[in-house]
C-alpha cells in the first residue's frame, strides 16, 4: 500500500494499483428489490469520523475517485458533508442512486455541482417484475433531467426485453442525451428456482436479450466480452479467476474489501502496516456473476 511503503526496488514484486473506491453510505435500503446486488444488509449509515478516516486511507493507497452507493446514498442524514470531504481530500464523487422520491431527487439536484457524475438505476418491464420494483427507465430519465451534473447515465438492468420496449428505451435515451449502461439480472441457484427458470433457460433468455439489445444499441466489444464471461462463469464455476479489480470496496461498517463480496477485509481504523498487508496479499477471492455485474468496464454502448 503506498501510505507506508517506499518506492519499490528493482527485486520488489509489482503491486496491484487501486484506481477507484465503491463506497456504502448504509447498509439498509427501503427500495429493497429482489435482486439487489448490495452485499452488505445491515442497519446504520455509515458515520462521518469512519468515513473521514476511509478517505485519508483511500487517498494514502493512491485512489483517484470514488463511487458513492448504499442502500440509497440520497437517504444519509450528512450527504452534502460526505461529498464535501471527499472534495477536502482532492477526490472526485459519483452517486450511484434509484432516487425517484421528490425530496430524494431534490437531494441530488442540491449537490450536483460536487459530482462528476450521477448514475439512476432502472430496470426493465421484465426485471420489474421480477424484482418487485418500480424503478422504471421514464422516472429514471426524469431524476436524470433534474441533475445538472456533467454526465448523467442511466443504468439498466434487463429481463425478458420485447422489441417494443427496446424502441421505447432508445427514443427516450436518445431524446434525453444521456448515456446507458447495460446489465442482465444476474440470478444465483436459488433466485432461478423460485422464478421457474433452468439454468440452461436463463442462460438462452440472457443471449434473446443481448441479441435484442444489439437491434437498437451499438454494443461496445468490452460489453460484449462482459456477457461472454458472465455466461463462462455460470458454466464452469471451477474457472472463475481471481479478483484482479482496480477497484475497492469500503463497507458502511468501514470495512475495506478489495471486492463488495469478499470473505475478508480490514478496517479503516487498523494500523497503516495491517491495512497495507492486507492490499499486498494475494486475492483470495474468486470473480463471481455478482461482483463482475459492479466492477464490469462503465462503456456498455453507443
Amino acid at each position: 500500500m503506498n501510505t507506508v511503503a517506499h518506492p519499490e526496488s528493482p527485486q520488489a514484486p509489482a503491486r496491484q494499483r487501486f484506481r477507484s473506491a465503491l463506497i456504502s453510505t448504509a447498509g439498509h435500503c427501503k427500495i429493497a428489490c429482489g435482486f439487489c446486488f448490495r452485499a452488505d444488509r445491515a442497519h446504520g449509515f455509515l458515520d462521518i469520523p469512519t468515513y473521514t478516516r476511509a478517505l485519508s486511507r483511500l487517498k494514502e493507497t493512491g485512489v483517484e475517485a470514488i463511487c458513492l452507493t448504499g442502500g440509497e446514498p440520497t437517504h444519509h442524514p450528512d450527504l452534502r458533508q460526505l461529498l464535501r470531504l471527499a472534495h477536502q481530500f482532492g477526490i472526485p464523487v459519483s452517486i450511484v442512486t434509484s432516487a425517484r422520491d421528490p425530496d430524494d431527487v431534490d437531494r441530488l439536484a442540491d449537490i450536483a455541482r460536487l459530482l462528476t457524475n450521477v448514475t439512476v438505476s432502472a430496470d426493465s418491464a421484465g426485471a420489474l417484475e421480477l424484482g418487485r420494483t418500480t424503478r422504471t427507465v421514464a422516472t429514471a430519465i426524469a431524476t436524470l433531467e433534474q441533475v445538472p451534473t456533467a454526465e448523467r447515465l442511466l443504468h439498466l438492468t434487463y429481463w425478458k426485453l420485447t422489441a417494443d420496449e427496446c424502441q421505447d428505451i432508445y427514443e427516450r435515451v436518445d431524446e434525453s442525451g444521456v448515456q446507458i449502461q447495460l446489465s442482465p439480472v444476474a440470478l444465483d441457484d436459488t433466485a432461478r428456482q423460485r422464478a421457474g427458470w433452468t439454468f440452461y433457460n436463463y442462460l438462452a433468455q440472457q443471449r434473446k436479450d443481448a441479441d435484442l439489445l444489439s437491434r437498437y444499441f451499438q454494443l461496445t466489444p468490452r460489453f460484449q466480452e462482459h456477457l461472454t464471461t458472465l455466461r463462462t462463469m455460470q458454466l464452469y464455476p471451477e474457472r472463475r479467476p481471481s479478483c484482479a479489480s482496480t477497484a475497492l470496496y469500503v463497507s458502511a461498517s468501514g470495512e475495506i474489501r478489495r471486492c463488495p463480496y469478499g470473505k475478508t477485509g480490514v478496517s479503516v481504523h487498523a494500523p497503516r502496516a495491517e491495512i497495507g498487508r492486507f492490499l499486498h496479499a494475494e486475492p483470495r477471492d474468486r470473480t463471481t456473476p455478482e461482483c463482475a455485474a459492479i466492477c464490469r468496464a462503465d462503456d456498455t454502448c453507443e
